[in-house]
């Protein structure tokens, strides 16, 4: 199949991974109680849409291999440096009398603090990278089988460091160890249960993609 269609495909998960990125971190500041039924968890905002970016880089590593998921990885850290660079500009000039949103309201809303802004940065490449290392690790020692155990492994164990990363940058010396402990629990668990739910989207996408364009098993797009 042309190497068009592959590259269309290809920019439009990246485009799905930045934008799920940049709302991450445009709604991070904000933490919710989310209600499942068995458990109420505790989390951030940002935590909602970020399970979809190891979702597609998941994909993108199982069909476009791993230096084309890294590119997007890095893509999506200077996606956010840029947005988070602009929201601090608009922050420098003063909200007009009759404006919808006051100064005061942007500020509580968009100015990340730099401790926030680096947790995130740090944990989102630390992450990332180690999600797509683990995923090619197993899929070059499963020779491209079981789909389903590099995605839950290679996802769970790189959201466990990501959220380790992200509370502890941002809250150790602020607030105490139990309420950090809950914290990293709470968000991992989370994310752990939209990893495993997330099995039930990457077969039938990655199977639809490859039977697109007539992929052996194991075989990458090349473009």
């Amino acid at each position: 199949m042309g190497g068009s269609q592959a590259a269309f495909l290809f920019l439009i998960l990246a485009g799905l991974f930045v934008t799920s990125l940049v709302t991450c971190n445009l709604i991070a500041n904000k933490f919710v109680s989310v209600n499942l039924g068995f458990k109420t968890f505790e989390v951030s905002a940002g935590i909602l849409p970020y399970p979809l970016t190891f979702l597609i880089t998941d994909i993108l590593s199982e069909v476009y291999g791993r230096r084309k998921t890294n590119a997007v990885v890095v893509t999506g850290f200077f996606s956010s440096i840029l947005v988070l660079f602009i929201l601090y500009l608009g922050h420098q000039f003063p909200a007009l009398e009759n404006s919808p949103v006051t100064q005061e309201e942007y500020a509580s809303v968009f100015r990340n603090s730099w401790r926030v802004i680096s947790a995130s940065m740090l944990a989102y490449l630390t992450a990332q990278f180690v999600d797509v290392r683990i995923f090619h690790f197993w899929k070059r020692k499963t020779k491209g089988r079981h789909l389903w155990f590099r995605n839950n492994f290679s996802t769970m164990f790189s959201q466990l460091v990501d959220t380790i990363l992200v509370t502890s940058v941002i809250f150790v010396g602020v607030a105490s160890t139990e309420f950090i402990t809950e914290l990293i629990l709470d968000g991992w668990l989370f994310k752990v249960l939209f990893a495993a739910a997330d099995t039930l989207i990457i077969y039938p996408v990655v199977f639809g993609i490859r039977r697109y364009f007539d992929l052996k098993p194991a075989q990458e797009i090349d473009f």
